[in-house]
């Protein structure tokens, strides 16, 4: 049987918000609301937490721990080799990357991109090359033959820490595919990276849970974020708050970048 292992990577120090995985969601932390969520995609075998070695982080095992959450650790900027020593801990035969910081995480959408993995012309799928839906709903999924190599090969700092850079960035060596959206909701922003974030998702969430009072431990879809977001206008402003601010950050970011000195 392939074993399909799903790897949320987690670590307490963000710089814009820090704590964020921790943080409460509606009725939990936004890692539970992350685990809660993936755990409804079909095609997913295993799920694991994979933090870094630093003390900062020993929150996240003491919150595994209590979850019976399956949760290792490893290098906190090398995350490549954190992912690739959790995948061979988990015996995996496909690895789905996902981030802590998408509490919205849809586990069909999941599912998706893993059926496209399975259809055998790839050696990584994703929903983001190009991006076509919200921004907090990625997921990738590679042949643990693809991360090994990518283990091995790659060397620039950006390519440890971001994961699937290596094998995005090099075509020739692996093959790519994408699963798209009829409709492109790229510009929304689901994910959890600053204090606008918190506030937009948490509303969201405790909205949502009100909507199934009555069923424990509800799972949500895309579709059902969109249509409370298409009927609460208070919502969609503070939608718009924090998809402004991430976009200042990516702009002054950007200009911190271009007036860098050469060396």
């Amino acid at each position: 049987m392939t074993n399909i292992v799903a790897i949320v990577q987690a670590r307490m120090t963000s710089t814009r918000l820090p704590g964020k995985v921790l943080k409460p969601l509606g009725s939990k932390p936004a890692v539970a609301c992350v685990i809660h969520q993936l755990s409804g995609a079909k095609r997913i075998n295993h799920i694991a937490l994979a933090t870094s070695t630093e003390d900062s982080d020993d929150p996240l095992i003491q919150w595994a721990r209590r979850a019976k959450v399956d949760c290792l650790r490893g290098n906190l900027h090398d995350v490549l080799d954190r992912y690739y020593h959790a995948a061979v801990h988990c015996k995996a035969d496909i690895v789905v990357r996902i981030t802590a910081d998408c509490p919205l995480l849809d586990p069909t959408i999941v599912d998706k991109c893993v059926e496209r993995f399975l259809q055998g012309d790839c050696d990584y799928a994703s929903n983001i090359n190009p991006p076509t839906f919200p921004d907090g709903l990625d997921n990738e999924v590679m042949s643990f033959a693809a991360l090994e190599r990518a283990w091995k090969e790659a060397t620039l700092p950006a390519e440890r820490e971001h994961v699937t850079l290596y094998i995005r960035n090099h075509p020739e060596l692996f093959r790519l595919a994408n699963v798209e959206n009829p409709q492109d909701y790229s510009k929304m922003r689901w994910t959890l990276d600053t204090a606008e974030d918190y506030a937009f998702l948490n509303r969201v969430i405790q909205r949502l849970e009100m909507n199934h009072i009555r069923e424990q431990n509800p799972r949500f879809t895309m579709q059902e974020v969109l249509e409370l977001l298409n009927t609460d206008k208070s919502l969609l402003e503070t939608a718009n708050a924090s998809a402004d601010f991430a976009g200042k950050e990516r702009y002054f970011s950007s200009l911190q970048q271009d007036y860098m000195p050469r060396l």
